[in-house]
């Protein structure tokens, strides 16, 4: 584990645990010998910042006095959008050329802020130093919890560091974004190790990277000891033959990943049948996106197998795969046969079915009403005319007004948890399983899709919500009387 030894000492009490201030003195100590040449040579010039003591210089001011002050030290610009919104929790520096120095300014003032949560710092060109200097302001600041330095051009050395803060477990980071960072080969080593033994980050970002066979590899080990992750994006990597194989034993093994992305890598139908062999064990996960994977007929019959005894995947994206109607035949039929079968949604997006495969669908559906399948349409000789259905919407309306109900009411009834948004799946079998309101399910989806248009997985009906009239001092008096 040599590559995880900090360059930098830790000054630590006799508990172990870290001096205050410590962290912004090492992120202030950090100067190259070109800095301290200027500042020898400027010793008798006119400064607003005496840096003879560094600690005690900065130890009396905070918030936007002591981001200037850090400015004038790195030699940069000060970010007026910064200073406006420190008192923030969400502090988003996306684009904004701050390079390795501004996020040096950035991180000497975040030592000591205690407001913001989020830092969004995607496309600055903060290169492996700028992460150095994050990681050495998050050893001290515990109250962000979630952080994006995507397609930063972090490389091997921002992987180093920001592994180092994984694997000693020295920041209270819950979800990290690093998209796009030229990770290669060589990092997933660092990701592997310092992850097994990770316990805070719940949420990680790895697409837009370059793993491949040995990465798929690392990976997999990673996933087979971690306890912690739940979300977990590895699309747009080149995860093929091996690797896929790695990395789906891994997830056979693990218990704690509940949505994986593997969408745009190239699995392939070996991949598709090591996919289908954990499905077969792993209770855990809800949601696997493998859209565009190179998947064909032959390799989603394999992972049907999986799917046929797998009782807690909800979501299934399988869209641009080479897929034809036999392929979401398979599918579909799969979930018939799985009697412990949660799933709630198959994007097949890009596949043209027939008219068999809509039969068998509104079979399925009369057995599981919450089940939502995404297709391309329907292609064949169509004989007759089908004609248009009625608006959902406006035959619930009709119903509503003919019994004198408000919309409002009709959606607070279906709500359990009472905070306004009904989750599709319930609202969908709620809707099939009805016979008030005569609907059938091109009629629930296309209502569905109206209701929850961003597609959060929720209908969110707080829009509809009708203000009681207010009630005037004589009827309240009578009330009370």
């Amino acid at each position: 584990m040599d590559f995880l030894n900090f360059d930098f000492e830790e000054d630590e009490d006799e508990y172990g645990e870290m001096s205050e201030g410590s962290t912004s003195a090492e992120i202030l100590s950090v100067t190259d010998t070109t800095d301290k040449e200027e500042k020898s040579r400027d010793e008798n010039s006119d400064t607003d910042l005496e840096i003879e003591d560094v600690d005690r210089s900065f130890a009396t001011i905070k918030g936007a006095e002591l981001y200037i002050e850090a400015c004038k030290l790195v030699g940069v610009v000060p970010v007026s959008y910064f200073i406006r919104n420190m008192e923030e929790p969400i502090m988003n520096l996306n684009h904004h050329g701050l390079g390795p120095k501004g996020t040096k300014a950035i991180a000497i003032a975040l030592v000591s802020n205690t407001t913001i949560t989020h830092l969004e710092l995607e496309d600055n060109w903060i290169l492996g130093e700028g992460a150095t200097y994050l990681v050495q302001m998050l050893r001290e600041n515990c109250y962000i919890q979630e952080m994006n330095i995507s397609n930063n051009h972090l490389n091997t050395e921002g992987a180093e560091a920001i592994c180092r803060m994984f694997y000693n477990n020295i920041s209270n980071i819950r979800a990290v974004q690093l998209s796009g960072n030229n990770f290669r080969e060589e990092t997933a080593l660092y990701f592997s190790e310092s992850l097994m033994v990770n316990y805070r980050v719940i949420e990680l970002d790895l697409s837009h990277n370059e793993f491949a066979d040995k990465g798929g590899e690392q990976l997999g080990q990673m996933l087979a000891n971690n306890e912690s992750l739940e979300v977990l994006n590895l699309s747009w990597n080149h995860l093929r033959m091996k690797g896929a194989v790695a990395l789906s034993a891994g997830l056979r093994a693990n218990g704690a990943l509940k949505v994986l992305d593997l969408s745009w890598n190239g699995f392939g139908n070996e991949g598709a049948l090591a996919l289908g062999e954990a499905l077969k064990v792993n209770n855990v996960l809800n949601e696997l996106d493998i859209s565009c994977n190179h998947i064909n007929n032959e390799g989603t019959l394999k992972l049907c197998k999986g799917l046929e005894v797998n009782g807690t995947l909800r979501i299934l994206k399988m869209s641009h795969n080479p897929i034809s109607v036999e392929g979401a035949i398979a599918l579909v039929s799969c979930v018939r046969k799985n009697t412990s079968t949660k799933m709630e949604e198959i994007n097949i997006s890009n596949v043209l079915v027939n008219e068999g495969f809509i039969r068998l669908l509104d079979v399925v559906c009369d057995i599981r009403p919450e089940l939502d399948v995404v297709y391309g349409g329907v292609g064949g000789h169509v004989a007759h005319k089908i004609p248009p259905r009625p608006d959902a919407m406006k035959l619930i309306q009709n119903y509503l007004d003919e019994h004198k109900l408000r919309l409002w009411d009709f959606f607070r009834n279906m709500d359990k948890y009472g905070n306004m948004k009904i989750p599709v799946a319930e609202f969908r079998r709620t809707m099939m399983l009805q016979k008030k309101i005569p609907l059938d399910r091109v009629q629930v989806v296309e209502l569905v899709r109206k209701l929850d248009q961003s597609r959060t997985g929720y209908v969110d009906y707080s829009n509809y919500k009708v203000e009681e009239p207010e009630k005037k001092p004589e009827e309240v008096e009578e009330e009370e009387g």
